[in-house]
């Protein structure tokens, strides 16, 4: 490594940056690409709430002068921030779009969160002479059909309580016997939610950054390349179920869309969580979604179980009330072979 000490972020976890030494050297911008790795050093005017996920997926606070490694890359969260690589002038001056080590600069902030960490492109990371990009640990295997029954998560936004479903289907699969993985399809590089399916008892977790990928906001095409490879990798696997959370709404840039496509006739049971009830309308209206569950603040109470209902015909349940976990259990087991 080089002689200064750098904080490696989440979105290295597939690298072996921590193994083997690499120097980092400032590259022309129009020779930047997404995915490559890069490091930067966090500006002094950072907030005081800015944490860093390292590869374990410990959060450690940022602090003025901290020199990071992360990738470029993009994001459109409808709630916190968007921002893209792509947008970074001549001063080379950039944010954390993520505490992973998503950076770029941010285009539009929500007033609901606090003002993404400020950076400082410092240059790429280099071996042999070559900067290196997330797609370089990436080892491409044969093409394999995925041949196991898909439980599909789905939201009508961020934070609409996808992982937190994902975490109560898993650990009620594993109750049950079944041997599952875990997967998270689609988002921006963030390690905890998928560390959260291992924790509900997931015997295998991914996510796309195992298929070389900051975020899914890209290529259409080229992500469905990468994802393919990764389903390739799970239905190696061989187990009896995959539990796969495919981000946000379907209608966002995250290319939802493109892994429930992917996915195909292995779905077997949709869960929509909703952020409250008129929102499963919309979904159900706009992307011809039709979920066999509702959960998520949709179905906080009996009063938006009973609207959901209503509006939509479809059953919703509360998942954190523990009386709810025999309802989820007789649903699945209903839908898997």
């Amino acid at each position: 490594m080089s002689d200064a000490r750098y904080c490696l972020l989440s979105l290295t976890r597939i690298s072996d940056l921590a193994q083997h030494s690499f120097e980092v050297k400032a590259e022309s911008r129009e020779h930047w690409q997404g995915g490559d790795y890069v490091a930067a050093e966090i500006a002094p005017e950072l907030t005081s709430y800015d944490e860093l996920e390292l590869t374990s997926g410990r959060m450690i606070q940022a602090m003025p002068g901290d020199r990071i490694v992360g990738a470029l890359g993009k994001r459109a969260a409808t709630l916190e921030v968007v921002g893209t690589w792509e947008e970074v002038g001549t001063d080379l001056c950039m944010h954390m779009l993520t505490g992973a080590g998503l950076l770029g600069k941010a285009t539009s902030v929500s007033r609901l969160t606090e003002p993404p960490t400020p950076i400082k492109y410092l240059g790429h990371i280099i071996r042999d002479g070559a900067k290196l990009n997330m797609q370089d640990f990436v080892k491409q295997i044969p093409a394999q059909k995925l041949d196991m029954p898909v439980v599909l998560l789905v939201g009508t936004s961020m934070s609409a309580g996808k992982t937190t479903t994902g975490r109560m289907v898993i650990h009620e699969l594993k109750r049950c016997g079944y041997s599952v993985v875990g997967a998270k399809l689609t988002g921006a590089g963030r390690y905890r939610d998928v560390l959260s399916f291992g924790d509900a008892g997931a015997d295998h977790i991914f996510d796309f950054v195992d298929a070389g990928l900051p975020s899914t906001v890209s290529d259409p095409e080229d992500y469905r390349r990468r994802l393919r490879q990764l389903l390739s990798r799970i239905s190696a696997l061989k187990a009896d179920v995959l539990v796969a959370e495919a981000g946000a709404s379907p209608l966002e840039p995250y290319n939802g869309a493109t892994a429930i496509e992917e996915l195909g006739d292995n779905v077997c049971c949709r869960i929509l969580s909703a952020s409250d009830p008129y929102a499963v309308v919309g979904v159900q209206t706009a992307f011809n979604f039709q979920p066999d569950l509702v959960t998520g603040p949709a179905a906080n109470t009996e009063a938006a179980v009973l609207l959901v209902e209503k509006l939509t015909g479809v059953k919703a349940l509360n998942l954190m009330s523990r009386s709810s976990t025999p309802k989820l259990v007789e649903l699945l087991k209903s839908k898997l072979p």
